[in-house]
């Protein structure tokens, strides 16, 4: 099984306790409540001190409300590159005093400015690099994993970089496949994983044991 790097895996940035985050949701916001409640929980050293919506209709807005989270929408339609999109993610950031960004089912590009070097990761539904990309997400991932026959998949929490899926891995946590998977069984397993795995990734940067 994959499991954490605990021998090798350094900080680019340690990241201060307790960590201001803001969180970036594409679909049901189901990664941002795990977050919440292991905060709650007293599990992480953190409070999501943004939230921010890729579009206005998703789920997971009502989601935040029900939390109590604050959301604000940045529409990739309104913007006419990536560069002005994600200028406008990043402006907000600093104004809120965000010290790590945590994309939490994610689906659109940014380019990360040098200050959020080390500040931004991802976590995705497969043990990259296998099963990355662009176009690889949620359904499509679990669907290439079993046409593909691994016996094996998982999470991957990484850094995000200037190419989709790439950047340093900071931890992985692997699960079987079995014989008989469908791709929503094999999501839910992965997904259980994501639970542990992203609150436990967040620790690491903070330099303290996972």
């Amino acid at each position: 099984m994959a499991t954490t790097k605990h021998d090798t895996f350094k900080p680019i940035v340690l990241i201060e306790r307790p960590a201001k985050l803001a969180v970036l949701i594409s679909g049901g916001g189901r990664t941002l409540e795990n977050l919440a409640r292991c905060i709650h929980d007293g599990a992480l050293d953190a409070e999501i001190a943004l939230v921010i919506a890729s579009r206005g209709e998703i789920s997971g807005i009502a989601r935040c409300e029900r939390l109590g989270l604050p959301v604000e929408v940045i529409d990739y339609r309104s913007y006419e590159d990536v560069e002005s999109y994600s200028r406008a993610h990043f402006d907000l950031f600093r104004q809120a005093g965000i010290h790590l960004v945590c994309l939490a089912g994610f689906l659109r590009f940014l380019s990360v400015p040098d200050d959020f070097t080390g500040r931004i990761i991802n976590i995705h539904p497969a043990l990259l690099p296998e099963f990355g990309g662009r176009g690889m997400y949620g359904a499509h991932v679990h669907r290439a994993v079993l046409a593909a026959g691994r016996r094996e998949s998982g999470c991957t929490v990484h850094y995000v970089d200037h190419e989709y899926d790439h950047g340093e891995v900071i931890l992985q946590l692997g699960v079987p496949v079995e014989e008989d998977d469908t791709h929503e069984r094999l999501a839910k397993r992965v997904f259980q994983q994501e639970c542990v795995a992203y609150p436990r990734a967040i620790r690491m940067l903070q330099g303290l044991p996972s």
